[in-house]
């Protein structure tokens, strides 16, 4: 089978008109949103993605699409914990934790969505910030900083 050159996204199921196609979603993990090369297989042979740009996929982005069909991106759900801190005094104190171990956070509106983790989740506890643990299809991928610093 054939390999797909795919260098730009074409629009996202929530308003592509797909008519009477076949709709095939592709699952992607969340951290592969971020990346600008990647291969994925279909039923029509491999996708090979290849961003010139800062594109960042999204659930629900349109790779592909010809008469018979529509292949989009599935972002497969990650494990995380949604905290709700309760005050601002939480809230700094929370940012204080979560940036001692280096995490990467996602804001959402007042709540902060980090992976899961059982420690953290045992730090949650202690701490008595609110929290509820599930599985969310993220928006964006969780991130790193690569700050160079050092502690002392």
């Amino acid at each position: 089978m054939a390999v797909h050159r795919v260098e730009r996204v074409i629009g996202n199921l929530a308003d592509f008109p797909v008519g009477k196609r076949t709709v095939e979603r592709v699952a992607i993990e969340s951290g592969a949103m971020a990346r600008r090369l990647l291969r994925l297989p279909t039923s029509i042979g491999d996708l090979g993605v290849l961003f010139g740009d800062d594109t960042r996929l999204r659930d629900g982005d349109v790779l592909l699409a010809d008469e018979a069909r529509v292949i989009a991106v599935a972002v497969t759900p990650d494990d995380v914990l949604v905290m709700h801190p309760a005050s601002i005094g939480e809230a700094a104190e929370l940012g204080h934790a979560l940036g001692n171990r280096h995490l990467p956070i996602i804001r959402d509106g007042d709540a902060l969505i980090v992976a899961y983790s059982d420690v953290l989740e045992a730090l949650l506890v202690k701490m008595g910030i609110r929290y509820e643990r599930g599985a969310r299809v993220l928006e964006q991928p969780f991130v790193h900083a690569h700050a160079p610093h050092v502690h002392g």
